[in-house]
């Protein structure tokens, strides 16, 4: 018998036990092990990070459910590796081997919609959009909006504390998560935080979870506050000769009080991205697109006074848009901006580095001098307004020496983002891609402390071992 036979032999006797526990609780449509298909939910989106091959894939519709699964994976000693969509950029949601994968896409209901106390109810599968469109027919809206809000789940938002285009004004997920209910790794279910808009009873646990990647604990439903639906956004574009430039009009709109729904860059390497990929004609003259928005009761008035603060900052050209269509096309052009630099090569690795907006203007300079050492085209596109930045290296994965530029790269730009004092990552979160990066920024004090709750909520490292730390 070859090495290989045995081993395949050794798994499936190993797999079995596991697989009759989860039977036991689960209806056999929700338990996956064929090899081929669970190898296809063994990674998210990101590069460079590994990915094992479950054991089996689990996807239940129930909290019950989820709370067998996590009772025999505790009696079993076997990992659990929650997912969403798998949208997430930085290797949060990649299996390790032999694990259960616990993929919640199920679980996808909107269970209520409190237009009074402005709250929705819902369970970890569904999608953002989904949602927002569903508050939008109450007359209420939920701000957070990552780019892939047409795919990635309220879970993985959730997991990863994501961000998203109107962050400058409504802020992040975690602003939104009132309380959740989430099962632990024993199977107990823990409920925290409230229904009410104040509330400070005991420690934060609810923004504990927020973030942490499944590594604490099963998210199955969360609280969500909601806000009035706003006017409709109109968008201004306005072109730069510099990605200075640009930052500079940034930082005269913040100085300046204006609150805009969205401020949004786009790189020359950026648009050039969009239109080879949509033909949306974007200007490729400029160096660098910024992208404004108000959606308050009279946005052309402030359209008008943001775009005179870019022409002060040396904008070539302001153009408000002329209508919420033309407004969304503009909008449009930057959702799709990660995937078609990614056409550029066929691979990328997006950077997530968050600094103070006074300083962006330092790294946007600094991208451009790490390009060119590396030889590499690297796109920024930033939420300008919060100072978070995406650079995204392009390269060729079939490319060894390119591909370790490549990481070099992507390192350097995070190193860069420390110096000037900000963060390894604004919204897409540290799942293995970021491991080290994560302690060199908090310390040994901080990653200490991190390790005890961590041990606290999971004293058998079985939730999503090997991510964060």
């Amino acid at each position: 018998m070859s090495r290989i036979e045995a081993r395949r032999d050794e798994d499936t006797v190993a797999a079995g036990p596991l697989v009759d526990r989860l039977l036991g609780g689960l209806p056999a449509e929700a338990v996956l092990t064929d090899p081929d298909v669970t190898a296809s939910y063994a990674h998210d989106m990101a590069s460079f990070c590994p990915a094992g091959s479950p054991a089996a894939v689990v996807l239940p519709r129930t909290v019950e459910q989820v709370q067998h699964v996590m009772r025999t994976a505790t009696e079993l000693r076997v990992p659990v590796v929650p997912q969403g969509a798998r949208t997430g950029l930085s290797g949060a949601a990649n299996a390790t081997d032999g694990c259960i994968v616990l993929s919640l896409t199920r679980m996808d209901r909107i269970l209520e919609i409190d237009p009074v106390d402005r709250i929705a109810v819902v369970e970890p599968g569904v999608i953002n959009a989904a949602l927002s469109r569903a508050v939008a027919e109450h007359g209420l809206a939920y701000p957070p909006d990552p780019s892939s809000w047409e795919m990635c789940t309220i879970g993985g938002n959730i997991g990863t504390a994501s961000g998203g285009l109107c962050c400058v004004k409504y802020g992040v997920t975690a602003e939104y998560v009132l309380g959740l209910d989430v099962v632990l790794a024993d199977g107990r279910l823990l409920t925290t935080g409230r229904r009410t808009v104040k509330g400070v009873a005991g420690y934060d646990l609810t923004r504990l979870f927020v973030g942490s990647e499944g590594s604490l604990g099963i998210v199955v439903r969360a609280v969500l506050a909601l806000r009035p639906k706003p006017p409709e956004q109109l968008v201004l574009a306005a072109e730069f000769a510099s990605g200075a430039a640009a930052s500079d009009a940034v930082c005269r709109i913040m100085a300046g009080g204006h609150v805009p729904s969205l401020l949004e860059l786009m790189d020359r390497t950026t648009v050039k991205a969009v239109n080879d990929m949509a033909r949306m004609g974007l200007p490729e003259s400029t160096e660098a697109l910024l992208l404004a928005a108000f959606d308050t009761t009279d946005p052309a008035a402030d359209l008008a006074a943001l775009g005179a603060l870019c022409e002060e900052a040396g904008a070539t050209q302001v153009v408000p848009a002329e209508d919420a269509a033309e407004s969304e096309m503009l909008l449009q052009a930057r959702r799709m901006s990660l995937v078609a630099l990614e056409a550029v090569k066929g691979t990328t690795m997006i950077d997530d580095v968050c600094v103070p907006r006074s300083r962006l203007g330092e790294l946007i300079e600094g991208v451009e001098r790490i390009s060119g050492k590396h030889g590499l085209t690297i796109g920024v596109v930033a939420h300008a307004g919060d100072g978070n930045t995406h650079p995204t290296v392009c390269f060729d994965a079939s490319d060894p020496d390119e591909s370790r530029r490549a990481r070099e790269s992507f390192d350097e730009i995070m190193a860069l983002g420390l110096e000037l004092g900000g963060t390894i990552t604004g919204e897409h979160g540290v799942g293995v891609l970021k491991k080290e990066w994560l302690a060199r920024e908090a310390g040994p004090v901080s990653m200490e402390m991190q390790r005890a709750v961590k041990h606290a909520f999971d004293p058998l490292n079985i939730l999503n071992p090997g991510k964060l730390f």
